[in-house]
């Protein structure tokens, strides 16, 4: 795989952490954390709605418990705190929902003091990326590495000042989706996320075996 091709330098470490976003994420993650001999996770971000405009993000919740919120979104629309806290509240539900669901009772990864490369199929506005990236930052990895096929040129150079280093394979000017990149866009599955971080586990396991 051509994104693991340019992340060599990672294999073996044994500090070295694979974090996928679910869903797209996990297939390119699984092929990563696999060319580098790297456990695999999820990092789950949930967009926290405001009230009456659900599409319109006022904040987001993710793993780890990190919450964080949109001060001038939320300041606009005059929301309440017990507003954001009953958002909060439910989605952090959906949140722990699909943790258990892709996770099972493994314990959610430690981050503190790891190098992270954290994994998606690709970035298009970039915002669930930024939120993941200053939700990590929260959890004090060592080094955060952003890893994907393609981005917009421009979402790639804003984005390089927030880590430690972004990897890109495709960068183009014009850009309007990331399914035209891809021969088959086909939607990821919740059965094919969990089947791929536990074929990943069993093979990280069994590798830690054979050392």
């Amino acid at each position: 795989m051509l994104l693991a091709r340019r992340l060599a330098a990672y294999a073996e470490r044994a500090d070295l952490l694979i974090l996928a976003l679910p869903r797209g994420g996990v297939p390119v993650g699984f092929e990563v954390a696999k060319a580098l001999h790297a456990p695999l996770d999820v990092f789950v971000v949930r967009k926290l709605g405001a009230p009456g405009q659900e599409e319109l993000a006022m904040g987001a919740i993710t793993t780890g418990g990190v919450r964080l919120l949109n001060d001038r979104v939320v300041q606009a629309l005059e929301i309440s705190e017990d507003e954001v806290e009953s958002v909060a509240a439910r989605e952090q539900k959906e949140l722990e929902r699909r943790e258990r669901l892709y996770r099972g009772h493994r314990a959610a990864p430690e981050v503190r003091g790891r190098t992270v490369i954290l994994v998606d199929d690709g970035i298009a506005t970039g915002t669930t990326m930024r939120v993941a990236i200053r939700a990590l930052k929260q959890l004090r990895p060592s080094r955060l590495v952003v890893a994907v096929p393609v981005a917009a040129s421009s979402t790639c150079e804003e984005m390089r000042a927030e880590v430690d280093e972004l990897v890109c394979l495709q960068s183009p000017e014009f850009f309007m989706a990331i399914s035209p990149w891809y021969q088959d866009f086909a939607q990821t599955s919740d059965e094919e996320v969990c089947r791929l971080l536990e074929q990943s586990a069993q093979e990280n396991l069994a590798e830690t075996a054979t050392i």
